[in-house]
């Protein structure tokens, strides 16, 4: 059926049903909405910089052109980290981030990111799904935005480094760059944090600005070259076992969305999730194997004491911030209990599961 025959046919449906006629009719009368899409990554950076124009892409068919979405990267309207106060005022009707980039102007923000020790990116998708979604809508209120889950990370490398962890000691007068709650695990420890967004990155580490650096995980890092300016890759990824990004939509412009369109953005945020999640699982083996192999980056894990330590400096940080906040706390006792029942599965789960996978055994192996 075409274009035409098929508005036809819903306006005939409409006289003879008032209730679809009432819903369908308004959408089409009121025109094209011209929204500008801000995010807080280099433009078309691959995944974090293209799922925001998979969601323009996803709005702008699914509304039938109704809802047309210009997507601007890092720098291009604001800088990253003013990109929700630019949805929240309106001078952008949607945007794209990380929630620790708010952690600013709402503290309680950094807690949806992911915690320290916290929750792995299936556990984290559950949680939202158990009510963490309207939990952090209650912050996200405090910016005039709509929140949306619109990425997970899974599970990060720990960061580079040009000399050795050897403890936890030795982060102690380190200049790095990590985010969110890790940032302030590692200061308290000692380090200097200094937050920068991506795009400054690798300068910073090449002028020594900063001594070390903590991005996302194999695909994302080889593709920034952080191993032309750091020798050792320490891994796991304590601080952040899982990373969401968000998806946001000015309030008012958002309560003006017929319920179709409503329904369209939570449908192309919902993809951008599982975009982001998928398409890192698929390159991260392939690119750990070209730093390794190729560029002969040391790969090197944390120890079990310097784990310990930093665990245990975690639960300190995190709650002396909860105590600041009546929100961060009501955010960071639902995560904690939640990771609580979640690690009683998860053990007799996919952990008992990965433990049998690395047994040593004879198994198939591809032609």
């Amino acid at each position: 059926m075409n274009r035409r025959k098929f508005l036809k046919s819903t306006a005939a449906a409409g006289v003879a049903a008032g209730s679809v006629g009432t819903f369908a009719t308004p959408a089409i009368s009121q025109g094209v909405r011209k929204w500008r899409l801000t995010h807080a990554y280099p433009k078309n950076y691959p995944i974090f910089g293209t799922a925001p124009n998979l969601i323009a892409d996803y709005i702008q068919r699914g509304s039938g052109g109704r809802i047309e979405v210009e997507v601007y990267g890092a720098g291009e309207i604001v800088p990253a980290f003013e990109a929700i106060e630019a949805v929240g005022n309106n001078t952008c009707q949607i945007g794209y981030g990380t929630s620790y980039f708010w952690k600013g102007k709402e503290p309680a923000a950094q807690f949806i990111t992911g915690m320290p020790f916290g929750l792995t990116a299936q556990e984290q998708n559950g949680w939202f799904v158990a009510g963490g979604n309207e939990l952090a809508q209650k912050v996200y209120d405090r910016l005039n935005v709509k929140f949306f889950v619109a990425g997970n990370s899974g599970a990060q490398m720990g960061g580079w480094f040009n000399k050795e962890i050897a403890s936890a000691d030795s982060f102690n007068g380190l200049k790095m760059r990590l985010p969110g709650l890790g940032g302030e695990v590692l200061s308290a420890i000692g380090a200097t944090i200094v937050n920068l967004p991506g795009g400054e990155l690798l300068q910073a580490m090449q002028t020594g600005s900063i001594d070390a650096v903590e991005w996302i995980g194999p695909s994302s890092d080889l593709a920034f070259g952080f191993h032309k300016v750091a020798q050792y890759y320490y891994y796991p990824g304590w601080q952040e076992p899982s990373g969401i990004f968000d998806c946001f939509v000015n309030m008012e412009e958002w309560n003006k969305l017929e319920p179709e369109f409503q329904a369209i953005i939570e449908a192309a945020t919902q993809a951008a999730n599982g975009y982001v999640l998928n398409e890192l699982t698929a390159r991260n083996p392939a690119a750990l194997r070209t730093l390794v192999d190729e560029h002969k980056v040391e790969l090197k894990r944390f120890s079990d004491e310097t784990l310990i330590k930093l665990a245990e400096t975690s639960g300190e940080v995190i709650n002396d911030i909860a105590s600041q906040d009546p929100l961060s706390r009501e955010l960071m006792d639902s995560l904690l209990k939640f990771r609580a029942d979640a690690m009683g599965f998860s053990s007799i789960g996919e952990q008992a599961v990965l433990m049998a996978r690395s047994l040593d055994y004879k198994f198939a192996q591809p032609s």
